[in-house]
């Protein structure tokens, strides 16, 4: 095994662990603080995956700005959240079970595709991956409908979060 594979299953494994503690922490300043982790994780497996500029975004945007905004409103809401009781329903094995379903059914079609075990093939010599990047992100053929739906989908947790902070009125 090399230190590459080495650090990856490290990192893979802290970012594994620190994802399951986000979900399953009581304090949400807490499941804040291991997002951070796990965030950080991913921007470690693209340093890996020699995808620099997106390591750089992913520390930048979502640990230097989504994180700390979820801090933010968490501590700016606190007595909001003190109120509720705890959110744990009688079922949450079946949430469970049909976690571990899922995640053993996409293991089992990633490995049964065989462009999964295959290496990509080397860039052209002179090739600016960046500028690949910004070209394959605007073209139609390429990443147009998943960049503009994670457009929508910031947009609607942003519309979210303003619901639920703002104060109602009485």
């Amino acid at each position: 095994m090399t230190a590459l594979q080495i650090l990856f299953l490290i990192t893979a494994i802290v970012t594994l662990g620190s994802a399951l503690m986000v979900v399953t922490s009581r304090n949400l300043i807490h499941s804040a603080l291991w997002l951070i982790l796990a965030l950080f994780g991913v921007a470690v497996l693209y340093v890996v995956l020699n995808a620099g500029f997106l390591a750089v975004a992913q520390v930048v945007i979502y640990i230097g700005a989504i994180a700390i905004l979820i801090i933010f409103a968490v501590m700016m809401t606190r007595t909001l959240v003190e109120n509720f009781p705890v959110q744990m329903n009688k079922e949450w094995w079946l949430a469970g079970l049909l976690a571990l379903a899922f995640f053993v059914s996409l293991a089992w079609m990633l490995g049964s595709w065989e462009g999964f075990s295959t290496s990509l093939p080397p860039m052209a010599e002179g090739a600016d991956p960046l500028r690949e990047l910004g070209v394959a992100l605007v073209s139609p053929n390429a990443y147009v409908l998943p960049f503009e739906l994670a457009s929508i989908l910031l947009l609607a947790a942003l519309i979210g979060s303003l619901m639920i902070a703002r104060e109602k009125k009485s």
